[in-house]
């Protein structure tokens, strides 16, 4: 595969990178091409660990500034190859996240002597299990690769920082009865039934909402499945009932699944799945700096990205790039050209040093 053209504009940049397939686990096509367009940059040192890239200026400056996406998409839903329509660029990841990727790697060649030293990372496996993602990887494998003082994660998020990222933990709650013939029910004592004073529990919960770093995170407790029974003529003797919680980053996943145990007290709770918060760290100089070049504007993530990972080795990250990310994993998936543009600008214009330092 040829290198990308990073003198054409990040439109026609996104454009390109669309239209090499890149379903989960089928990225080398496009980490061959990222890994030659890196490699051409001599200011530049690159590795490469399986279909993940990480590209890095060694400068000697106060701070270091991490800036990442992931290179693999959803599977193809008749969305491809990409087309340029009016003020929107369609196709398949192009707003999740190969337009944030075309605006790092323009990056990435268009300041070449930045005011912090940055640490570009291209990354595999993002839309699937989480022991197959490439940046979870290297933060167990590689820390080292990861490391500096303030991370981008360039989701799409309208062009506006998200800061931090809610964690995310599901648990079973158990309920155990008897059973029984339907026909006889009273000989047994039905499971499915046990569970009202749960769900009426869920009814009456009233969400925390935290306030850390000047954002006011909101979180939620729901029921999001019920199964139990084993045939339509059997009273059932276990049910489960599926609660996810949403919880703020001031919460451990330790603490958070301490706070279940105490609404459900009293029955059996299974973990199914969990992972951790990230907290925005806004105080941190070069958070700061971002925010102020940014506009000052930031929302509060709600919902689990990879930020999670920076946070788990001690670095403050935030989510900025293009794309409505309700949009992602949509057949009708598109990214307006004027955020691309936009958001490539103030990047390039924050590491040059215009806005501060931090």
């Amino acid at each position: 595969m040829s290198s990308l053209d990073l003198d054409a504009d990040v439109v026609a940049l996104t454009a390109a990178l669309v239209d090499i397939p890149s379903e989960s686990r089928q990225e080398k096509a496009v980490a061959d091409a990222v890994e030659a367009t890196l490699r051409a940059l001599p200011h530049l040192e690159v590795v490469r660990d399986g279909h993940t890239l990480v590209a890095r200026t060694q400068l000697g400056r106060d701070s270091r500034v991490v800036i990442a996406g992931h290179l693999d998409t959803v599977p193809a839903n008749d969305n491809l190859p990409s087309r340029l329509d009016g003020d929107d660029l369609w196709g398949l990841g192009s707003c999740d996240m190969k337009g944030g990727v075309a605006v790092a790697l323009r990056a990435a060649a268009h300041v070449p002597a930045p005011v912090r030293d940055v640490t570009y990372v291209f990354y595999e496996a993002e839309e699937i299990e989480a022991s197959a993602n490439g940046l979870g990887r290297l933060a167990r494998e590689r820390p080292e690769l990861l490391a500096g003082d303030f991370a981008i994660l360039m989701e799409p998020s309208n062009a506006v920082i998200e800061a931090g990222c809610q964690g995310s933990l599901r648990v079973d709650v158990v309920t155990r009865g008897e059973r029984a013939h339907a026909a006889r029910s009273w000989m047994g004592d039905n499971a499915v039934h046990r569970l009202a004073p749960l769900l009426q529990r869920l009814a009456e919960h009233q969400a925390r909402t935290p306030v850390i770093d000047g954002l006011t995170y909101r979180e939620g407790v729901n029921a999001v499945g019920v199964s139990g029974g084993v045939a339509s003529n059997v009273v059932p003797d276990e049910a489960r009932l599926s609660v996810n919680y949403r919880f703020a980053p001031d919460r451990t996943e330790e603490e958070a699944l301490a706070y279940l145990r105490g609404l459900f007290e009293g029955y059996e709770v299974v973990v199914t799945d969990s992972a951790p918060g990230a907290m925005p760290g806004l105080d941190r100089p070069a958070a700061a700096a971002f925010v102020e070049a940014m506009g000052g504007k930031v929302n509060p993530k709600f919902g689990w990205t990879d930020v999670a990972q920076f946070t788990s080795l001690g670095v403050p990250a935030v989510n900025f790039g293009p794309g409505d990310p309700l949009l992602a994993h949509k057949q009708d998936e598109r990214v307006p050209v004027a955020q691309l543009r936009d958001v490539e600008q103030r990047l390039q214009a924050w590491l040059g040093g215009e806005g501060g330092q931090g």
